[in-house]
């Protein structure tokens, strides 16, 4: 199967889409698929235990990914992240492109 990273830059709580990105996620691992999920610029506010979005917490089998930049600016602590969500930077970006990993900028 294949290997796939997408970006979310938005949080459900501003755009509707945002869910429908993370059913992709959901999707697309459930089917076998490699799948990463970056969060970055405002996608990062649903990463927070408290507030977590109900869609982003349901996905299982997605490795999911917050950029440190974006948390710094946000003035989110890594003790508020949900469990599932590791701390990463844009280099995880470069270093997805350059295995072959299909990319999708959400």
């Amino acid at each position: 199967m294949g290997k796939y990273f997408l970006i979310e830059s938005q949080s459900p709580f501003e755009s509707t889409e945002v869910n429908n990105n993370y059913q992709l996620a959901a999707d697309l691992a459930t089917s076998g698929n490699e799948v990463t999920l970056f969060l970055v610029e405002n996608g990062v506010l649903a990463a927070r235990s408290f507030v977590a979005a109900q869609g982003l917490i349901n996905l299982n089998k997605v490795t999911m990914l917050a950029d440190q930049f974006s948390l710094d600016e946000r003035g989110i602590n890594s003790s508020e992240l949900a469990s599932n969500i590791e701390i990463s930077s844009v280099t995880s970006i470069v270093n997805a492109m350059s295995q072959g990993q299909k990319m999708m900028w959400l």
